[in-house]
């Protein structure tokens, strides 16, 4: 079987849906199944080289559409090679496009089956959320005028997870999909541990030398919630140890930790990922340089890479992430196949999937909220946090791992 993703960009910088096409890609090869992609990337990008599938990069689109006058004809002269067509994401010129040349391909008799992959991208957050009031709007207009008669011709649309799927009835109407389908998303096996991890990580913060900590690995953005995390971890480490801090560090292998020494009353927190010279980023590093408890306890590391960000992974003792809104969440999935379990709020769409597993432990998406998943972890026992370590792992393999996902995505998209 032949399938053809169209993508608005494969730069891993991007974000997560390019990750995941490359991911969903592996796993389909693993069943014989050839993928293409088409993208609005530069022929000579460097990070296609990494690629070992073809990419048809046709150039960056113009202006806030991101249009390409060469991927309409490109369409139409290809499409007919292929059993299924993929579009990852909508809003932009290469949805509408997908959409015209199956148009045109279906009147020559040769169109294949065409399948939508909103990847959260109809998750009402996104037309509630004041900051994006214009684009709301924008929005609105766009679905009536284009984008829900893409969504009502496709033969079905694809969701990574329950929650996606519930989302996605509610912010524009008329929503008619043929079918919907959750598929899932499966993530790679993480590289297994090795002591270059830990040195890479410690190279960078080497204050976390025999210190125990959580791990919080994602943009600093507003919407990842990194605000309230700082607040409530403020509020939490100023309240006293809940517990005693030794079975902190009996849980877990921390960054080159002396298990001998008592852990500190709350762990450390890393706070990693891209966005530190972003307005938002300069704010949340001038809010813990004002605090005194978070001076003591907060590191900033910036984006963390290869070894490094397994190395903080594997020392780390959970991961956290009170994000407002999380379509998927891959860094969250790559902490379970790590083996640490993930504190998350309920706006992380895979809290459903990770609450029934027993990987983690689920909150609102507010300050009581992340004070509750700081407050419980620090007060379990030693005992309670292995077994959530245990599930961690178990909750992977159950609904994340690459091959039950590939699958369910060749299932869905077969006649």
């Amino acid at each position: 079987m032949r399938i053809l993703h169209i993508v608005p960009q494969m730069n891993p910088s991007t974000g997560g849906v390019c990750q995941a096409v490359r991911t969903i890609i592996a796993g389909l090869a693993e069943l014989e199944v050839q993928n293409e992609v088409v993208s609005l990337d530069a022929a000579d990008a460097p990070f296609l080289a990494d690629d070992n599938f073809p990419v048809h990069a046709l150039g960056v689109g113009k202006g806030p559409w991101a249009y390409n006058a060469e991927l309409l004809p490109w369409l139409v002269a290809n499409m007919p090679r292929f059993e299924a067509v993929v579009v990852h994401g909508l809003w932009l010129y290469y949805s509408y496009a997908a959409r015209q040349a199956l148009r045109r391909v279906r009147a020559a008799g040769t169109a294949p089956r065409l399948y939508i992959m909103p990847h959260g991208m109809l998750d009402p957050y996104f037309q509630r959320a004041p900051g994006r009031r214009l684009k709301a709007i924008r929005n609105t207009l766009y679905w009536m005028l284009l984008e829900q008669q893409l969504i009502a011709e496709a033969d079905a649309i694809l969701f990574t997870c329950e929650e996606e799927r519930l989302l996605a009835q509610q912010p524009f109407q008329p929503y008619r999909p043929k079918r919907t389908i959750v598929v899932g998303l499966g993530v790679e096996e993480p590289p297994a541990y090795q002591p270059a991890m830990q040195q890479a990580l410690l190279a960078l913060c080497p204050e976390l030398r025999g210190q125990p900590y959580m791990l919080f690995l994602s943009r600093i953005h507003e919407k990842k919630g990194v605000d309230l995390l700082l607040e409530a971890y403020a509020s939490v480490a100023a309240a006293g140890p809940l517990a005693e801090p030794r079975q902190a560090a009996a849980l877990t292998r921390s960054v080159g930790a002396d298990t001998s020494v008592a852990a500190p009353q709350l762990p450390k927190l890393v706070v990693a990922g891209p966005g530190l010279d972003t307005a938002y980023g300069q704010r949340m590093q001038e809010l813990v340089a004002n605090s005194a408890v978070l001076q003591k306890a907060v590191l900033f590391p910036g984006m963390l890479t290869g070894d490094a960000k397994w190395g903080a992974f594997y020392g780390c003792e959970c991961s956290v992430l009170p994000s407002h809104q999380e379509n998927f969440g891959i860094a969250v999935v790559e902490a379970l196949a790590c083996g640490k379990p993930v504190l998350i709020s309920n706006q992380v769409n895979i809290w459903r999937e990770i609450e029934g597993a027993g990987g983690g432990i689920v909150a609102p998406d507010t300050l009581p909220g992340v004070q509750k998943l700081l407050g419980h972890w620090q007060q379990a026992a030693a005992a309670e946090k292995a077994r959530l370590q245990k599930r961690a792992r178990v909750t992977f393999e159950q609904e994340f791992a690459v091959g039950p996902a590939a699958q369910r995505f060749l299932q869905a998209v077969q006649p």
